[in-house]
């Protein structure tokens, strides 16, 4: 390998907790391993295809290990939209090209989601030497065990949960806890499982109304104090919900007067039994804070491992925990693929022996 090489490191998408201490394993182990220049780019993609991005040095990574959010700053851009020019008339993929030579990078570190590693994926096949981090609060990356950031938001949502017991206890009221989880429900399984929920709605599981209905009288007879708690995914739909085309049903849900799948369900609730019922929405909430323990050792490890593949010079990687060991997928295999949670696992067989109800009556 060359006596020195310039790493360019980037933060894409939704910020989460252990983005910080990444980049920290990844400069802290490359200075260890070889004479590193790195290049921190701003407000990931965007920097990358505005050209915003500075030279940084060992001691700017001092003390990140626990500081939440990213130094270096994210934003969204859409896969699909990177191809596309708009008004601006920016060749987003060429622009990013350019600026990759023009500072001089040996290779692009992406720290990111599945929209992250499409666009990796994208500029690897360009050409460029690209290795990846899985990061996300929704753990829904194919091909790795874990993603880093997904445990504290399931510690913060378990947390949650556990605080709006006593409320919900206090006044007799069902709580409806809306989780983040567009496509994919990790996050609410592993929060509503470790909070005790009553019903735990999943995407991977559209629910029916009258089931849940069932569930929420046989919880509230129990109680003595007509309480439940009833943690949604945000990207919950019901049976007849699954039946329509996702365009369709995101259609009909601009047209009701629901701000969120929570809201439909609590008013699903009142209308049937007249219960008390509120919304809770922590939202990014389960983002922000200073990464637990298991996500700093989790992210140093991932970190660490990539300046391994830039000293090996093996790129087209992302980072994964596979079978409980760190190592690597190619960014094709992983691009552009989800890990949904499969509803005869391990996970959801526990919380159904635990009498957790996923609003349906069997679960298939």
């Amino acid at each position: 390998m060359k006596e020195k090489q310039r790493i360019g490191i980037l933060t894409s998408g939704g910020d989460c907790p252990g983005l910080n201490a990444a980049i920290r394993g990844v400069v802290r182990a490359s200075y260890n391993l070889f004479e590193p220049e790195i290049i921190g780019i701003a407000d990931g993609y965007r920097g990358l295809i505005e050209g915003d991005y500075k030279e940084m040095h060992e001691d700017d990574f001092r003390g990140i290990l626990t500081l939440g959010g990213t130094i270096l700053g994210t934003s969204r851009r859409p896969y699909r939209a990177m191809r596309v020019i708009e008004e601006d008339n920016v060749d987003k993929v060429e622009n990013m090209k350019k600026n990759y030579r023009k500072m001089g990078l040996d290779c692009l570190v992406t720290l990111g989601g599945n929209g992250t590693h499409k666009t990796a994926n994208l500029l690897s096949e360009e050409g460029l030497n690209v290795i990846g981090l899985p990061k996300t609060i929704d753990n829904d990356i194919w091909a790795t065990d874990i993603t880093f950031g997904f445990h504290t938001a399931f510690e913060i949502g378990t947390d949650v949960i556990d605080r709006i017991h006593t409320t919900a206890n206090s006044h007799g009221r069902v709580m409806v806890i809306e989780i983040m989880g567009n496509k994919a429900g990790w996050l609410s399984l592993y929060s509503g499982l470790g909070g005790g929920a009553d019903v735990i709605l999943l995407p991977e599981i559209p629910y029916d109304p009258d089931e849940v209905i069932k569930a929420v009288e046989r919880r509230t007879k129990k109680s003595q104090r007509n309480f439940a708690i009833i943690v949604v995914a945000e990207g919950a739909f019901s049976k007849e919900e699954a039946k329509m085309k996702r365009k369709e049903r995101l259609a009909l849900r601009a047209q009701s007067n629901y701000p969120s799948v929570a809201y439909q369900v609590a008013d699903l609730i009142v209308s049937q039994t007249g219960l008390d019922t509120r919304v809770v929405n922590p939202g990014h909430y389960l983002r922000g804070g200073s990464p637990s323990a298991y996500d700093r050792v989790l992210a140093s490890q991932f970190g660490t491992y990539a300046a391994h593949l830039i000293h090996e010079e093996n790129y087209g990687q992302t980072v994964a925990m596979i079978n409980g060991k760190v190592g690597h997928n190619s960014l094709k295999e992983v691009a552009g693929k989800t890990k949904f949670v499969d509803p005869n696992c391990d996970l959801v067989r526990s919380a159904l022996d635990l009498g957790i109800s996923f609003g349906v009556k069997k679960v298939k």
